[in-house]
């Protein structure tokens, strides 16, 4: 992990097109301005981890529905 000093309107660059800017210092809290391209997204790690765990619930259920498509159906009842 790089872990780099900045003060107050200070900046950091990511690959040319991803900028961070200290915008504010107060107490224990930073408040970030994050500059990047529209097609990335951009997340605080609490909304990122809920994210993947909604796609990880998704998938599991996608799985379960190939699952029983996959099934051959059930034996029809002895004609009577």
């Amino acid at each position: 992990m790089l872990v780099l000093s900045r003060k107050k309107k200070e900046k950091i660059v990511i690959n040319n097109d991803i900028v961070i800017t200290v915008v504010e210092i107060r107490g224990d809290k930073v408040r970030l301005g994050i500059d990047a391209p529209k097609e990335m997204s951009v997340h605080r790690s609490e909304v990122h981890e809920a994210i993947q765990r909604e796609l990880e619930v998704q998938e599991a259920i996608q799985k379960e529905i190939d699952q029983s498509a996959n099934q051959p159906p059930p034996p029809s009842p002895p004609a009577a």
